[in-house]
Parts: structure tokens; sequence; C-alpha cells
């Protein structure tokens, strides 16, 4: 899930690339998020002219949303009267819903999270008074995000009018970049330190960027001294976050840390039968023991599972037999050897760590951060898969004899005792491998 201000930050610069950042700051620039679901995006404007314009680009909006995010979000527009009336019943403008189905009562307990699950009911039942802060962490896809939403849900089921928010550790960054640029970082604030109940995940992201610490570091202090509930996720537990400031690592220290590993196979038989009961499949026994000795990575995994096979069943009037089934996910399993990352990931995941834009990376500019961050992911590349200098070069448009050169630079920092450096390469690095 996506917080309103960093989609609507998205939909805004995609618009600018179409009719000028002059036009659409002309038209939306008092325009702000009222709420964002999978089914409508509301927008307040307080000018009736301005709304009426709004309605008439809407299809630039709409445009944005599908490319982007591949939501089919209808557009309402708010005036005074229309924000006043929802303000009457109670509901916050700021409010953000989550996913229903994601609740304690269908995440699938096991040993490897049996304790996580226990923490996070806990809270959502006392929040701000136990384990405050909350901090899980484990790999990718083992239910961390579920386990956040399902606070969120039974927090939001007893007291309708908390004010939740939610957000990603990346998107906290750009959140922070837009709103020093826009001059509005009293909003920026106020959004983060008047929430009842502050959801991050993969707080791992903010870890080496000093103003996105500095600015949390606060954040955190004002909800940890009114008693509000703070829950964060990562990949890794704190100690093993070598670039995350010393005093933010003794914050999230002072709750309590729990992990979640991989389920185990009575785990992954369980939610295997529970996924496939919710889609209506009917599963034999041997498929299912099949595909719980086979997948095991993490949940996303068993689910896509579960979706091919539903997808086959009505794509094909073939029966879900153990030959069958075995056939058509065949691909799902990893290869040990295989299981290579791409260059398109590592150089997503070092845009991410730099807080740049993959156009920026590939492109030609040529100022230090940029610089670093192009030489770092040449380096990633070469190490990290089995592509050659000249089949490197062609990701970025250059000559392979620019990449022997990156290389050989990082190389030799690292080998002269760069710390830092080493530190980035080593959370980047961590973060191409949660990713696989």
């Amino acid at each position: 899930m996506y917080s309103s201000a960093y989609v609507w930050a998205k939909v805004l610069s995609h618009m600018e690339e179409r009719l000028s950042p002059v036009t659409v700051s002309a038209w939306f620039d008092d325009a702000e998020v009222v709420e964002l679901t999978e089914d409508h995006l509301i927008l307040y404007s307080p000018s009736d002219f301005r709304r009426e314009i709004i309605r008439q680009k809407q299809n630039y909006i709409h445009e944005a949303l599908q490319e982007i995010f591949n939501s089919n979000a209808k557009l309402i527009v708010f005036g005074d009267k229309e924000l006043a009336a929802r303000k009457s019943k109670g509901k916050s403008p700021s409010s953000m819903d989550f996913n229903p189905q994601f609740t304690f009562d269908n995440f699938v307990v096991g040993p490897s999270n049996r304790m996580a699950h226990s923490a996070a009911i806990a809270v959502s039942k006392t929040p701000g008074q136990v384990y405050n802060p909350l901090f899980l962490y484990g790999p990718p896809g083992v239910g961390k995000t579920h386990l956040l939403y399902a606070i969120a849900n039974g927090i939001r089921k007893d007291k309708p009018d908390a004010n939740i928010v939610y957000i990603k550790g990346d998107q906290f960054t750009i959140e922070l970049v837009e709103a020093i640029k826009n001059g509005k970082n009293i909003e920026f604030r106020s959004k983060y330190r008047e929430a009842d109940l502050f959801l991050i995940d993969d707080i791992q992201f903010i870890a080496g960027k000093e103003s996105t610490q500095e600015e949390f570091f606060h954040t955190f202090n004002k909800l940890y001294e009114e008693h509000k509930q703070i829950v964060m996720t990562s990949d890794r537990k704190p100690s093993d976050m070598p670039t995350l400031e010393d005093r933010l690592r003794t914050r999230f220290e002072w709750g309590l840390i729990m992990d979640i590993q991989p389920p185990d196979y009575e785990t992954r038989m369980a939610i295997l039968k529970n996924k496939a009961n919710s889609l209506g499949l009917d599963l034999s026994d041997d498929v299912c023991n099949y595909i719980a000795i086979n997948v095991t990575n993490n949940v996303r995994q068993i689910e896509g599972t579960v979706k091919k096979i539903l997808a086959y069943r009505d794509l094909s009037n073939m029966p879900l037999d153990l030959p069958n089934v075995t056939r058509v996910i065949a691909d799902m399993f990893k290869v040990e050897g295989n299981n290579l990352p791409t260059p398109s990931l590592i150089i997503s995941q070092v845009c991410k760590f730099y807080n740049l834009d993959e156009s920026v990376i590939r492109g030609t500019k040529r100022n230090k951060g940029t610089a670093e961050a192009r030489h770092i992911a040449m380096y990633l590349i070469r190490n990290l898969t089995n592509l050659s200098f000249p089949d490197i070069a062609k990701e970025f448009a250059r000559d392979h004899s620019t990449v022997v050169t990156a290389v050989q630079k990082v190389e030799n920092m690292l080998k002269s005792g760069d710390t830092t450096l080493q530190n980035h390469i080593r959370d980047i690095t961590a973060n191409i491998n949660s990713c696989l």
C-alpha cells in the first residue's frame, strides 16, 4: 500500500511531463488528497474554477494512476461543502483505508510467527501501552505487512476516528524531499507527528540518509513521549543496519523486537489450504503435499502458486491432479545457482538507496552523488550477475571501457578501506538479496 501523498506526488510528476510544470502548478497547486482507496481518489480544492479544471483534466490523472500504479480508481472532487459534510460524519480527511482481508483471523499462525502474531494482537488491543515500539523483522513475504494492516484494522474497528498513518521507508524520504522543495515542512511534520498509530514498512531504507533520519528521530520522539503506538518492519534487526544512527537504533530497541521466519512445512500446508479454500479451489492432499515440500521461500510464493493453479483451472478443463499441477507450477521453484538478480533489480535498489530516479542513474548527469550511485550499480551488476562489461555497458548506454573504469574505481576505494562505501554496498546488497 502506498501513502496517498506518495501517489499524488507521482501523479503530479507524471502530468508535468504531459502538461508542463507551469500548467500543473497553475491548476493543481491547491489540490489536496482527502482519501485514496482501490476504488476512488478524492481530491479537495477550495476554488470552484479549479475544481472544474481538475474535472476537465481528469483523464491525465486516470492515465497516471493506471500507468504507474495499475489503478482504475475513480476521481471524485470535493469543495468546502463536501469536505465539511465528510468531517461532520466523523471521518478524518487524512484517514486511510486498509485492505480488510488482512486481519488476525486469517493470518495463519505457526512456530515461525507465533510470538510476532501475539505481540501484534497485544498492540492492537492496548496501543501505546505495551511493546512500544514494536519492531518486526524477517525476509520478504513472511507476513510482516499483513500484521501491520491487521493492527490497523483492529484499532480502526475499536476506534473508528483514530488517526492511522502508514508509510514505507523509501516513501518517507520522497515525501520529505517534496515537502522541503515545496516549503511544506509544517504539513509534513503535522501528518506524522499527530498520528495515533504510526506504521512504517521497510524502515531499513531510511538508514544512511542523514536528513531522513533526523526527521524520523524527532517524529519518533514526539509520538513516543505522547504514548502513541509505533510499529516498524524491516528485513533485518536494528543491530544489523550499520548505517543507521545509534540514537535511532537504541530507540528501536526500547520496545519489543520480534523476528518472523519463513513458514515450516505444517504452516505452509495450512496457508496453502486456507488460500485454496478462499479461492474456491479443491486441492488433493498429494497436490498440497507436493507444493508444501517444494515451495519453501515465503507466503507470497505459496499464494502465487495457488493463484497460478486457479488460472490454470479457469483457462482449461484439465483435472487438478498431481501430474498436471506439477507441470503448471514447475517454473515457480527456485533452481539452486540460478537465483541471480537482474540488472534492473540492482539498479532499482541502488536508486532506492540514493533516492534517485532510474532515468537519472541511466542518464548522463555527472554530479558527485549521481556518479557514485552509477558506479556502484555497475560494480554490483559485475559482481552479482554473469554479465560481461559490454553487456553492462548496454544497460547504461555507455562504452564498455566506462564500465571497466567505474568498477575498478569502486574496487580501489574498497581496498583503501573506505568504510562508508563498504557500508553502502553491504546495505544495498542486502536489499537486493531480500528481493530474490
